[in-house]
């Protein structure tokens, strides 16, 4: 049982936990949260839990099928596309806006930490590091920006793109390249260009959206075993409505139907 974090509430525990399991891939595509088991690994009551659940669904991470059962929802290539179309109209105007603030100087040191971080992407603690400096670079934007609608707009974009993200981690030569056009977009932005901040960011996403892509593609034909949406398979225990329920690294299914994935 996990114990609630001192001073958080249980809501906002539960649910920060069921986002990261998610966002990492512990939680799969198709897995049934059912309430009770959830409410006792977390170590949290029902409500609280139903409380993360709601807002798991208003972010689209999870969706109800049923009134009893609560799924983690699935990305595939459309969402995907979908979720680039907006991320593109979105960054390259907060690129394009960043370069025009007054202060810039964080982003010519990010800069520099871009140009260097391509020597560490080869363990997990190297690329863990690489994400923590995007997320850094992600909150210089939204500080240079300072517009509360384009950074809350973002903000649900990011929710889900960590999910996505996960897809790269197995490319070193992608990090290494996605590194180098972030060094750019910071450069950029860092001199004030916001034509070239502009125009990087979109060269960046159309080189992420690519790699993402191939990678889904080369899953479809058994190369590797990134999507999101694996079979289920069977847990020990029974949920609600006679769904099968699961711990992270499991799946479930309900009933003679697999939930869908």
């Amino acid at each position: 049982m996990t114990i609630v974090a001192e001073g958080m509430r249980a809501g906002e525990f539960a649910y920060r936990a069921l986002l990261e399991e998610i966002q990492s891939g512990s939680l799969a595509a198709g897995t049934v949260l059912a309430e009770v088991e959830q409410a006792e690994r977390l170590g949290v009551s029902r409500t609280p839990l139903r409380e993360a659940l709601r807002r798991l669904t208003a972010d689209g991470l999870v969706e109800q099928l049923s009134p009893r059962i609560t799924v983690v929802a699935a990305i595939d290539a459309a969402d995907i596309r979908d979720l680039f179309a907006l991320r593109r109209a979105l960054e390259e105007s907060t690129a394009r806006a960043a370069a025009s603030a007054a202060d810039r100087a964080e982003f010519a040191e990010l800069a520099t930490r871009f140009a260097h971080a391509a020597e560490s992407l080869g363990d997990e603690e190297g690329r863990a590091q690489y994400y923590a400096l995007i997320a850094r670079f992600d909150e210089a934007l939204d500080a240079a920006v300072g517009n509360d609608y384009l950074t809350a707009a973002l903000r649900t974009v990011r929710t889900h793109l960590v999910r996505v993200r996960r897809m790269a981690r197995d490319k070193p030569a992608r990090l290494a390249a996605s590194a180098g056009e972030h060094r750019l977009i910071a450069e950029a932005i860092g001199s004030g260009d916001g034509d070239l901040a502009a125009h990087a960011t979109h060269v960046h996403l159309h080189n992420a959206l690519a790699s993402i892509l191939d990678s889904l593609h080369a899953e479809e034909h058994g190369v590797s075993s990134l999507r999101f949406d694996s079979p289920s398979a069977h847990s020990t225990s029974t949920g609600s409505a006679g769904a099968r329920s699961t711990t992270p690294n499991a799946r479930s299914t309900t009933e003679g139907k697999k939930a869908r994935a």
